[in-house]
């Protein structure tokens, strides 16, 4: 095999996203506590502004990264999801009942046991649902990395379970992490999405449009007040499966930006929002109940969410394993929920402004990620040969 052949299966394998995510954050913590620490806060809060006679959007660097580029990340998720729910995973409900209810535990506990740590300061119990999301890329990545010893049916139910983690992501910050509206915009916003609307009803092969009125939607809906990265999810729905000369512009457009998102935006992402500033840092910040309870989050409540739901489901008849796994594969299915980091960080952002509470989040986030890391890799790695 020669040297570009084996560049080439690195950069095309399974865990690549998840390595390329590490070295982002590995590389945001030394900047951040580098002489390099100034330039870096610098272009981070260095103003990009985008007006006309006075209107537009002015907005520092960070921003754009989180409320622009975070968009097209979502506009990704939203284009897979509308994918799984019409011919994938998502599409028979007897195969989404075991990981969508695993799901629903996986975000329920560790936002309680949240809770439990934070219940008598209102201002960090704002970050509840912080510890409630899955990061794919990155689960996946610490999957591919087990090799064959993991039965592929666990890539599928780990893909299902954090894609409907997702889903209950989108819909935690559409309902809780939303500004004061400003109805005006809101309103003016159903214009673009009337005309994507029609465009899907048409089944119109061309996507410049749809996409032209989707950017129009996101700056109506920042606007507006409501996060503007679920104008990305509302466009992605409206991207046709299959138009009137019976191609997929879902499909063309999913294959083309999804390189783009898992090797250029989420790294981006996680090189902006990793940055712990350790100077300072003693011990006691480390257990304070902020940090502690995102770690604990992560790493137990997500541990006891998937894992206690699946065990409940099976044992009661109303599921089945998937096929060739055993308890001990499910457990190490769970401990990889608990790798929060793009979408944590991300909610930690919308649930505070404060640059001290954020580095605490960053703290709880990078902790309880890792630790549900190489805890499921460990266990997935020496679990039992494949059950017949």
């Amino acid at each position: 095999m020669t040297l570009l052949n084996a560049i080439d299966r690195f950069f095309r394998h399974d865990a690549f996203g998840g390595i390329l995510l590490m070295v982002s954050a590995l590389a945001a913590l030394i900047v951040a506590n580098s002489a390099l620490e100034p330039w870096y806060d610098g272009a981070l809060a260095a103003k990009l502004s985008i007006t006309l006679n006075g209107e537009g959007l002015s907005k520092p660097l960070f921003l754009w990264i989180n409320d622009g580029l975070m968009a097209v990340f979502f506009f990704l998720i939203g284009l897979e999801l509308k994918r799984e729910m019409l011919e994938g995973k998502l599409r028979n409900p007897r195969d989404i009942a075991l990981p969508g209810m695993a799901a629903l535990g996986g975000m329920v506990l560790p936002a309680l046991i949240y809770v439990a740590f934070n219940w008598s300061n209102p201002v960090t119990a704002n970050g509840w649902a912080i510890p409630a999301a899955t990061d794919i890329a990155f689960a996946l990545g610490v999957l591919a990395l087990v090799g064959s010893r993991a039965p592929v049916t666990l890539k599928f139910f780990l893909l299902t379970l954090a894609i409907l983690d997702d889903l209950g992501a989108i819909v935690i910050i559409a309902l809780f992490y939303t500004a004061d509206l400003n109805t005006t915009y809101l309103a003016m916003a159903a214009l673009p999405l009337a005309g994507l609307i029609a465009l899907n009803l048409r089944g119109t092969h061309r996507i410049a449009p749809a996409l032209i009125l989707g950017v129009i939607m996101w700056v109506l809906v920042l606007k507006s007040g409501v996060h503007a990265t679920l104008a990305g999810v509302i466009t992605a729905f409206t991207i046709p499966l299959t138009d009137r000369f019976g191609k997929s512009p879902l499909h063309a457009l999913e294959n083309g930006l999804e390189p783009y998102v898992l090797y250029l935006i989420v790294p981006l992402f996680a090189f902006a929002n990793a940055g712990v500033i350790l100077t300072g840092l003693t011990v006691s910040d480390l257990f304070a109940p902020l940090p502690l309870g995102i770690a604990a989050g992560l790493v137990l409540g997500k541990q006891l969410g998937v894992f206690g739901v699946t065990w409940l489901m099976v044992r009661a008849g109303f599921a089945r394993l998937p096929q060739g796994a055993g308890w001990a594969h499910i457990y190490g299915i769970a401990c990889l929920a608990g790798i929060g980091f793009t979408m944590s960080l991300f909610i930690g952002g919308l649930s505070f402004g404060d640059p001290a509470l954020m580095n605490q989040v960053r703290i709880g986030v990078l902790a309880g990620s890792i630790l549900s890391a190489v805890m499921g890799y460990v266990v997935l790695r020496f679990a039992p040969a494949q059950t017949a």
